[in-house]
């Protein structure tokens, strides 16, 4: 009997226990935002750790601490990092949840609950898959370090901290946000970094009637606009220069795993409600999520939706930037100011969050153990993205530690992360636990 039938016994004969154990986590608040529960659940994930047979240690990191568990491997063998977050999102809307979001809820083969998918369900499926391994196979095929964040949804600010007080391992794993949207088992190589930033304007000292003032005292919200064109462009060309002189070209083996995803652009715009993409014209919809881009966020004249009849005093902008392999979190900050000290030194940049981008090349070592591992734990070839269009912050490790990392998402796609009725179809929590074990003997061949 080969691994991933053994572990899928394993599950199988376990199932009710494994699940209290699922139910048990998420109903544990953990919210990093409020701090709502944090001190429980590090001791909580502690006890997890422990539980999946690895030596547990609360890291201070100056904010909410990370957690981080250890155990040997065979002599010689590949030092794997698997990178989850007990952190999760506030709430949100009580009313629109159909059960309460720490009162976690079985129903139609899903379970609901915050956190289920982002992160906890995933990481849990890891430990679990550790721990099976442990029974069914007589222990770890690889050396393996789990670090659990603890501030992953306020953008990570300490989580360099705690990297750089761990061994150097020889790749990365993690297991976080849905698989592709066609539901195909996906194996991820990258992330784009994101900066956030506010740009404001302002006019007279008070708002002012359109009648008796408009067209003598300056209007803040055209003064916005008009910035705004001077950094895009209606052909969607981003001209801050500087801004993607870094950006490093798709390598060959990225452009054929990007040919290689399948996609109905017209279905999925019609699900949008839209009929064509933003521009520029030309690009394939994978590129686009593999490309920087200049989104406005929001405009507001702060009037609190009220629209009357006024000259604004003040226009506000929100905006992010999402960032590819080559581009750097200081840089981009250091183009938009300049930009603006070129064309509007009177508008004020409020810069916020921001995560480097993390890449992953096809090519590297490991690509081809992790894609087998995968599919013998999910049943399924898993399709090869090079990277998401989202953000997380991986470069903590691609970065500092100088390691490919690869995401293996056990998530459906209608999640629902950060939403209300977050939830995790327990098929991919099951078929989770098995990937995490036979991706691991995959590696720990490779490494032979």
């Amino acid at each position: 009997m080969g691994l991933a039938e053994q572990v899928g016994g394993w599950v199988r004969e376990r199932e009710p226990e494994l699940l209290a154990e699922l139910a048990a986590w998420i109903s544990q608040p953990s919210v990093s935002r409020t701090g709502d529960g944090m001190a429980e659940a590090a001791a909580h994930g502690v006890e997890l750790l422990r539980r999946s047979g690895l030596t547990p240690e609360v890291v201070e990191t100056g904010g909410w601490p990370a957690l981080v568990g250890t155990a040997p491997g065979p002599p010689g063998a590949p030092h794997v990092l698997i990178y989850g977050h007990y952190d999760v999102q506030p709430a949100g809307p009580l009313d629109e949840w159909v059960t309460p979001p720490f009162e976690p809820d079985f129903r139609d083969g899903r379970i609901y609950g915050r956190g289920t998918g982002d992160n906890k369900g995933q990481h849990l499926a890891q430990l679990l898959g550790l721990r099976a391994l442990r029974e069914v196979a007589g222990g770890l095929p690889c050396r393996v370090t789990v670090l659990l964040d603890g501030e992953e949804e306020i953008g990570s600010p300490n989580l360099v901290k705690a990297v750089r007080g761990l061994t150097k391992p020889d790749l990365v794993l993690w297991s976080d946000g849905p698989v592709h949207e066609s539901g195909r088992a996906s194996v991820v190589l990258g992330v784009r970094g994101i900066v956030t930033f506010e740009l404001r304007v302002r006019g007279a000292s008070e708002v002012l009637h359109s009648g008796n003032w408009g067209g003598i005292a300056p209007n803040p919200a055209w003064r916005l606009v008009h910035v705004l064109g001077t950094m895009r462009d209606p052909q969607g060309r981003v001209l801050i220069d500087g801004f993607a002189d870094d950006v490093v070209p798709l390598s060959p083996g990225e452009r054929d795993a990007l040919a290689k995803l399948p996609v109905d652009v017209p279905a999925v715009l019609a699900g949008i409600g839209v009929s064509g993409m933003e521009p520029p014209g030309g690009l394939g919809f994978y590129q686009r999520l593999t490309g920087p881009t200049f989104s406005i966020n929001s405009l507001t004249c702060e009037d609190g939706g009220e629209h009357r009849t006024v000259v604004p005093n003040v226009a506000v902008a929100k905006c992010d930037m999402r960032l590819v392999g080559g581009q750097r979190v200081d840089e981009v900050f250091a183009a938009i100011r300049a930009h603006l000290d070129r064309h509007a030194p009177d508008v004020e940049f409020v810069p916020g969050g921001a995560m480097a981008p993390s890449r992953t090349l096809p090519e590297t070592r490991w690509t081809d153990a992790v894609l087998r591992g995968a599919e013998a734990g999910l049943g399924e070839e898993p399709l090869l993205l090079p990277a998401l269009g989202g953000s997380l912050p991986i470069a903590a490790f691609t970065d500092e530690l100088g390691v490919p990392c690869y995401g293996v998402p056990f998530a459906n796609v209608d999640e629902r992360n950060h939403a209300p009725n977050e939830n995790l179809v327990l098929d991919w929590f099951r078929r989770g636990i098995v990937a995490a074990a036979t991706v691991q003997r995959a590696i720990a061949e490779v490494g032979r």
